[in-house]
Order: structure tokens, then sequence, then C-alpha cells
């Protein structure tokens, strides 16, 4: 089992980092600079269950919307009320600041099956 710390990465390009009983999940760096200045965020509210590999919202840029697809199963906790009123801050900080949901995890143990940055790494660069 690798560090509880680290970012966990999906093949849809959401990260989860694993907090405790929590995962606070975002966008990759990969994600937002493909999607462009993201405009809009549709999330799903605390109380509203996510399952891992379905979608659980959407994002909106100048270039394109797209799915945002949870990698984690659980019930969502806390939304960041940054990056609902400024979206921007995907752009900004990805992987820090302009994370989107934090979620009580289920199934802790499947983060396993998601990709190290390292793996993401070798993935984004077969796209």
């Amino acid at each position: 089992m690798g560090n509880r710390d680290e970012i966990r990465y999906s093949r849809t390009h959401e990260w989860a980092r694993i907090e405790g009983d929590l995962a606070r999940i975002g966008l990759s760096d990969y994600a937002q600079e493909h999607l462009g200045d993201v405009v809009d965020l549709d999330l799903p509210g605390p109380g509203k269950r996510v399952r891992e590999g379905e979608a659980m919202g959407s994002v909106d840029s100048v270039k394109a919307a797209s799915d945002i697809y949870s990698p984690v199963t659980g019930e969502v906790v806390e939304v960041n009320s940054a990056v609902e009123s400024s979206p921007e801050i995907v752009n900004q900080d990805a992987e820090g600041t302009g994370w989107l949901l934090l979620v009580r995890l289920e199934l802790p143990a499947r983060i396993e099956n998601l990709m190290s940055k390292a793996e993401y790494g070798e993935y984004v660069r077969t796209l």
C-alpha cells in the first residue's frame, strides 16, 4: 500500500487524495489544460452519492462541455465553494486549491485501482 497522502488518478482525468475516510477530488492538470478556460461547473451537493466511474457533474470551458466522473464511491460531504463562484481556480491550481469535492469513502481500498502520479504521467503520454 502506497503513501495514503499521494494523489491517485483515473483514466478520465480526475484525481483523488485520501484524507482519512475522505477523498478530496478534482480535475487533473492534464484535463484543465485540454479544456481551456473553465467557465462553469455543475457539481453534486452535500448528501449526494457518487459512484466510481459514473458521471457526477460537468465542467464547461470555452472549448467544450465535459462530464466529470467520480474516481471513488461515497457521499459528498463538501463542495469547494471557491470554485463554484470562481471556476477559473481550476485552471490556476487544478490539483490544489481548485479541488471540487470532498467525499466520504464507501470503499477506501478501491483507491488502489487508480493510477499513481507516475502511472498517470505514462498514460497521458499515450493519448
